[in-house]
């Protein structure tokens, strides 16, 4: 599995609209609206990087509301939350 986090410069008028539209496309785990330099954030998850390129160049780029993209391929995931899921196996 690969995760990217996309970091999305949109269209003012268009943030919602657009942030809905990434939401829907398949690879698309979730799209954060957030404050900073960039508007949107999302979150991509898929088998492979021509999955990765498919999502990023060929359907994120062709919605009209995004003006720029950043994306930054993760290496490794480090959760506190699965860490604590983990160590509470058979405490039940």
């Amino acid at each position: 599995m690969i995760t990217a986090i996309v970091l999305i410069n949109a269209a003012r008028e268009q943030i919602n609209e657009t942030a809905e539209r990434l939401a829907e496309i398949p690879g698309v785990s979730e799209v954060y609206s957030v404050s900073g330099e960039y508007d949107l954030i999302a979150m991509i998850r898929v088998a492979d990087t021509d999955a990765m390129a498919k999502i990023v160049t060929g359907r994120m780029l062709k919605l009209g509301g995004i003006q720029r993209t950043h994306t930054l391929v993760a290496f490794r995931a480090y959760s506190r939350h699965d860490l604590e899921r983990l160590f509470s196996i058979g405490a039940e």
